[in-house]
C-alpha cells in the first residue's frame, strides 16, 4: 500500500494529509496500470556506439506518462470521494491524465490550467469532459485556486507531482520498462535519464529501480530541481526566467517529496537549450518515427548533446508528445 500519513497538515481537510510514496506502492501502481493499459514500446537507439533504451510514453492514449499517476490516484479514491469529484492543476498532460481517468470512472473533474497552455492540450482536456479554470501562470497560484475549490465542494486535490499516489503511478513507467528489458535480454537498467519538471516521473522511477543511477534533465533557466540537488536544499526558479517551449516543465518550485527522494538517491541534474531540444525532437522523428513535445524530448536532448555520461543500460524517458502542430514543425524545421 501507499505509505503512511506523516502529519495532519490540514486538519479541516483530511485528504490533504501528507502521504509518502514507496517502492511497494510503485509496484502496486504498475499492477493496476497493466490491467487497463498495454505497455508502451521500449525502443533501442544507438548513440555514440552505445544503446540507450527509450520508453515511448508519448504513445500513451493521452500522449504522455501522466495517465499512470492519474489512474493510480483516482482508482484509490473511496466511493464518497469519487462522488465529490477531483480538482487538479496542470498545463496539459496531467490535466489530460486526470480527465481521462475521471471519465473512465465517472468522476467529475475540474482542472486549473494556465492561460498560455497549448491549445491542443486544452482542447483535449475539454474533449474528455473536464471543467477548465484558467489562471495566470506568473501572477496567480494554481495551488491556492485548487485548494479553494476543494474546500468549497469537498473535491479531492490531485497535484501534478506533490502526491504519493501520483509519484508511484509515474514510477510504474520504470517497472514496466524493467520487465520489458528483462524479457528481451535478461539485463537490468543501471541508469535512468528522466525529463523533469516537478520531479514526479523522476522520483517515481527512482523508487521503482532502487539500484539505478538517476539523472534529471530540465530546460535552461528552469533547472530548479538540478540547482536544488546541487545545493542540497530546495531553491525556486530564478526571477524572470527565460522563454522555454517546454510548457510541461515550467515548475517554479519543486516540492519536498520529490526533492527528498531524488536527493536521497544522489540524483544529478543537467539542463538543455532550446536548440538542443529542437534537435532531439527532430532526431526522434527521423530515427524513432515518434512525435515528441519539447518537454518530452529534454532527456534525449541531453544525451544527444553529450551532457550525460551513459551507463551500460540507460533508461531514457520520452515522456510526452502533446504539441501544437505549428510549434512542432517550426522546431523540427518543417
Amino acid at each position: 500500500m501507499t505509505g503512511q500519513v506523516l502529519n495532519e497538515k490540514y486538519d479541516n481537510h483530511p485528504q490533504l494529509n501528507i502521504i509518502m510514496p514507496s517502492h511497494e506502492g510503485v509496484v502496486r501502481a504498475a499492477q493496476k496500470v497493466a490491467k487497463i493499459l498495454p505497455p508502451t514500446p521500449l525502443l533501442p537507439l544507438m548513440i555514440r556506439g552505445k544503446t540507450i533504451w527509450c520508453k515511448a510514453e508519448a504513445l500513451q492514449p493521452i500522449g504522455a506518462f501522466k495517465i499512470r499517476g492519474a489512474w493510480h490516484r483516482l482508482t484509490d479514491l473511496s466511493e464518497k470521494e469519487r462522488k465529490l469529484g477531483v480538482v487538479a492543476f496542470s498545463s496539459g498532460n496531467h490535466a489530460q491524465g486526470i480527465a481521462w481517468a475521471a471519465k473512465q470512472l465517472n468522476i467529475n473533474a475540474t482542472i486549473v490550467m494556465p492561460s498560455d497552455a497549448p491549445k491542443a492540450k486544452m482542447k483535449a482536456t475539454k474533449d474528455l469532459g473536464a471543467e477548465i479554470i484558467i489562471y495566470n501562470r506568473m501572477t496567480e497560484s494554481r495551488e491556492e485556486i485548487a485548494r479553494d475549490i476543494a474546500l468549497q465542494n469537498g473535491a479531492t486535490i490531485v497535484p501534478s507531482f506533490d502526491d504519493a499516489w501520483v509519484i508511484e503511478g509515474q514510477g510504474s513507467t520504470a517497472i514496466e520498462a524493467a520487465q520489458q528489458l528483462s524479457a528481451h535480454n535478461g539485463q537490468k537498467f543501471d541508469q535512468i535519464i528522466a525529463c523533469c519538471g516537478g520531479g514526479g516521473l523522476a522520483s517515481g522511477c527512482a523508487l521503482a529501480l532502487l539500484d539505478a543511477e538517476i539523472c534529471i534533465v530540465e530546460p535552461d533557466g528552469w533547472d530548479d530541481m538540478g540547482q536544488s540537488l546541487t545545493l542540497g536544499k530546495i531553491v525556486p526558479v530564478r526571477p524572470n526566467p527565460p522563454f522555454t517551449s517546454c510548457d510541461a516543465l515550467q515548475t517554479l518550485r519543486v516540492c519536498d517529496m520529490t526533492f527528498n527522494i531524488l536527493h536521497e538517491r544522489c540524483a544529478t541534474g543537467v539542463n538543455v537549450t532550446e536548440a538542443e531540444i529542437a534537435a532531439a525532437m527532430r532526431y526522434a522523428y527521423e530515427n524513432l518515427h515518434i512525435i515528441l513535445e519539447p518537454g518530452g524530448a529534454v532527456a534525449l536532448a541531453a544525451i544527444i548533446a553529450g551532457k550525460v555520461e551513459l551507463g551500460q543500460n540507460p533508461l531514457v524517458t520520452l515522456s510526452g508528445g502533446n504539441v501544437d502542430a505549428a510549434l512542432y514543425f517550426k522546431m523540427i524545421g518543417g
